[in-house]
């Protein structure tokens, strides 16, 4: 069938249908909490980059159907070429990761040449081909403290590079100029009416958000760190990132209160997988994310050392 079709097919047909393929193919499906709640609804792990690269080194399914955008889809194939992996929609991909072209990378390190290299997760996989190590906003702090060299460039995100300065104050921390579209239009005027609208409520965002952002907060977390945060609070919670985790939130801890900070706060890459969409992928069986083996071994390293450094 064509995906018009799928899109034709009721919810619960749908569910259904997505139910067999997954029996009969042998697959599972990992998520991102940014993602809409109808693929959140059926994913057989759901998480943040951090949580998502773990669970994808564990998989023993024969196919992988990834929920999330393109450079999380890579990752998962880095970690497990074995097993055929598929993006949904090849058009979900990330701006923050098109900040950080390799060819940029290449002609940065010729300028640069005695710094070691972390690259966010939020990368191609030629970046994380080319740099030293891979870390996520959950544990880009301990990774950085941990390493050796006192000569660092992080990138692409420059937010949370300057968070991580807050924390490392004995390295020199070269910060790429890049930014999350979500992250960066979050700013003090969002502060300031959630503070009227919600008095009492804890403000929490994400380490991308801008610097005086994160300092106006009462803290910040990565994704799976806010989750945590709402589930264990007494109070209630306004949180600043993509929306979608709130689609997480309400429903694994119906009984905690949690608004949004920025109300628009939509990543529209994450947005472009749907059910149907999800379900005609393993039908068809597309689109599989091939890497070539020169690259992904090396892309490999810069992961692997990220999760041996922050296992514990």
């Amino acid at each position: 069938m064509e995906l018009s079709e799928y899109n034709k097919l009721p919810l619960k047909e749908l569910k259904e249908l997505l139910a067999r393929l997954k029996k009969e193919k042998d697959a599972i499906i990992l998520a991102h909490n940014y993602q809409r709640a109808e693929i959140q609804e059926v994913a057989d792990f759901l998480g943040d980059s951090l949580g998502l690269a773990r669970k994808a080194c564990e998989v023993s399914s024969r196919i992988i159907v990834f929920a999330g955008v393109r450079f999380m889809a890579e990752t998962a194939k880095i970690l497990n070429p074995s097993r055929k992996v598929l993006l949904p929609d090849l058009y979900a991909g990330c701006p923050l990761a098109d900040c950080a072209p390799i060819e940029a990378l290449r002609e940065f390190k010729k300028k640069y040449p005695d710094y070691t290299y972390v690259a966010y997760v939020n990368s191609s996989v030629e970046v994380k081909a080319e740099v030293d190590i891979v870390c996520t906003s959950g544990n880009a702090v301990q990774l950085i403290q941990s390493l050796p060299s006192k000569k660092i460039v992080f990138l692409p995100d420059k937010n949370l590079a300057n968070y991580v300065k807050r924390f490392v104050k004995d390295k020199e921390i070269i910060a790429w100029d890049g930014g999350c579209y979500v992250h960066t239009k979050i700013n003090l005027k969002h502060i300031d009416e959630a503070r009227k609208k919600y008095p009492g409520a804890k403000i929490i965002v994400h380490p991308e958000a801008p610097p005086e952002v994160v300092d106006a907060s009462d803290g910040a977390f990565s994704t799976e760190g806010i989750i945590n945060y709402v589930k264990g609070s007494e109070d209630p919670v306004v949180v600043g990132t993509e929306i979608g985790i709130i689609d997480r939130i309400k429903r694994e801890a119906p009984g905690k209160i949690v608004y949004p900070l920025k109300a628009d706060a939509l990543c529209g890459n994450m947005k472009m997988i749907t059910l149907p969409k999800l379900v005609w992928s393993l039908d068809v069986e597309k689109f599989e994310i091939e890497i070539p083996e020169e690259i992904r071994t090396r892309a490999y390293q810069s992961i692997w050392r990220m999760l041996e450094l922050t296992k514990k």
